[in-house]
């Protein structure tokens, strides 16, 4: 078989998902379960899949050990996904989310520092949390109650939550790359992060262009706020590089949002107070009562928040945690688990005692438990498919063989293009989680072919697939639905098309200047 057969034959499970997702529409679940059967078909007749390659094991046992990986890893990635949407749903069902909503509405009447708040802490804060479409879907709705243009609205959050799309709903885009990958979680969350934190000082600023785009003169007396679009900036990177850096996956976003929410907001009610201007907050509204209403609606965050911190930087806690696993092998293949120190575990201990301090009834739990299974039914079998046309690519050497023809064709130049295929992949398939299973060992494959980082384009690959989420027409078609945009999806991806390519070429000049 000649070199440029072998070639497209490899990549046609990939050209497969990507022609039945953008040309044909279909749902990530379907395209993934039709490239999986041709990334069967092709390894077993073209690739000898389990005769050539793994004769020792057979046709049949080889392919069992590759889907035992992919459901092995979909259900440690399920274990995050379900808590943490059912703490969303909860969170709904109290009331806890409109009290949020509520204090953050009351600080300012300026649209400016309205914006500032909700296009950025506040879908950043949920993206931490919950992640999967979640903050678009809740911020453009309040963003429209604030005075926005519809379509400015959802824009605005697509471009405000980006950044934090690498380690949202607590680190979950992380787990298949340390399922694939030789190298530890701190150790990948620091070669993400640092992509975002140098050149996502972007993402505020262009909201901060069609916030004053959006309204007119007489809302926005001197156009951009840029003193405090920089200082939200700042103090939202700053504890985000340094959680991403030392912490690790799980808190970089939601951590870097909630203490720079606090900071951004004690900096303004102080700034107010200065110029003896009129704090839009009464005095019974900051009354003891009231402060302990909003940390009620923030506690399953709040605890989520203690959890991690401990065991992620107590050494006695986080040994004993770590000291039951849970592993299987089968030859080549293999899986594992630390469950009680794996983020799925701390948010369930989240969601029970947020519950409980919200003295929620065992109706709401069971409401929202429900409502979530509903949720993920899909995202299961999309996960699931790709994970197993994923495994299949890399044990029967496929991927082996694209990295090969990356490397001959672009060579050097490689690592320029590293985050375009990271966006790429969550262009398609709506989900930065499932674009680093389809591409991490891609990204890592290639990296050695040309004896370059592995970690900082595997990084690359991450940050690539967080940019994705600002032009994917699985966030645009579901928020716009929220604010009635039905068939103007267009127009949100005119807004948010350049500002995606942009910054994904800068993370691209990072990794071909700095990092590789």
């Amino acid at each position: 078989m000649s070199t440029g057969l072998q070639t497209f034959l490899a990549a046609l499970p990939i050209l497969t998902v990507l022609t039945l997702m953008i040309g044909l529409r279909w749902s990530a679940a379907r395209a993934g379960i039709a490239g999986f059967l041709v990334t069967l078909v092709i390894a077993w007749q073209a690739f000898g899949y389990g005769t050539d390659v793994l004769p020792e094991l057979g046709t049949a046992l080889a392919t069992l050990g590759a889907l035992s990986e992919a459901a092995f890893i979909t259900l440690t990635v399920l274990w995050i996904i379900f808590p943490a949407l059912c703490i969303h749903q909860l969170q709904i069902r109290t009331g806890a989310i409109d009290e949020l909503r509520l204090a953050l509405g009351r600080l300012s009447h300026d649209p400016r520092i309205a914006a500032l708040l909700i296009a950025w802490f506040f879908v950043l804060f949920i993206e931490g949390a919950a992640g999967f479409g979640t903050p678009v879907a809740l911020a453009a709705p309040f963003l429209v109650s604030a005075g926005f243009k519809r379509v400015e609205a959802v824009a605005m959050a697509l471009i405000g939550h980006s950044v934090g799309v690498s380690f949202g709903a607590v680190g979950t885009p992380i787990l298949p790359q340390l399922a694939v990958t030789p190298f530890g979680a701190v150790e990948l969350s620091a070669a993400t992060g640092i992509y975002h934190t140098l050149v996502g000082w972007l993402m505020p600023v262009t909201a901060m262009l069609l916030v004053t785009r959006a309204l007119p003169e007489e809302k926005c007396p001197g156009g951009i706020l840029w003193g405090w679009t920089l200082f939200a900036a700042l103090v939202f990177f700053l504890p985000y590089y340094l959680i991403a850096t030392f912490v690790g996956p799980e808190l970089p976003t939601l951590g870097g949002s909630l203490l720079g929410g606090l900071v951004f907001v004690g900096a303004l009610l102080l700034a107010r107070k200065r110029l003896n201007r009129p704090v839009n907050l009464a005095v019974n509204e900051v009354s003891r009562r009231n402060t302990a209403v909003l940390l009620q609606a923030a506690a399953p965050y709040l605890v989520l928040v203690g959890l991690v911190l401990i065991t992620r930087l107590v050494p006695a806690v986080r040994a004993a945690l770590g000291a039951f696993t849970v592993d299987w092998q089968l030859d080549v293949f293999s899986g594992s688990i630390q469950i009680l120190y794996h983020p799925g575990s701390m948010l369930l201990l989240s969601l029970l005692a947020g519950a409980l301090w919200q003295r929620a009834s065992v109706h709401d739990v069971a409401s929202a438990a429900r409502k979530t299974l509903s949720q993920i039914l899909p995202v299961t079998v999309a996960l699931l498919a790709m994970l197993s046309l994923s495994r299949l690519l890399v044990h029967a050497g496929m991927i082996e063989i694209l990295a090969r023809s990356a490397a001959g064709a672009v060579g050097d130049l490689w690592p320029l293009f590293a985050p375009f295929v990271g966006t790429l992949g969550t262009f398609v398939t709506g989900s930065a989680t499932a674009s680093n299973i389809l591409f991490t060992d891609f990204q890592f494959v290639t990296a050695e072919r040309l004896g370059l980082s592995a970690l900082a384009l595997v990084g690359a690959q991450g940050f690539g697939a967080a940019v994705g989420n600002i032009i994917c027409p699985h966030n645009i078609i579901a928020a716009g639905a929220t604010v009635e945009l039905a068939g103007r999806e267009g127009e949100i991806l005119a807004r948010t098309f350049v500002v995606a390519l942009l910054y994904a070429f800068l993370g691209g000049l990072l990794a071909l200047f700095i990092f590789t």
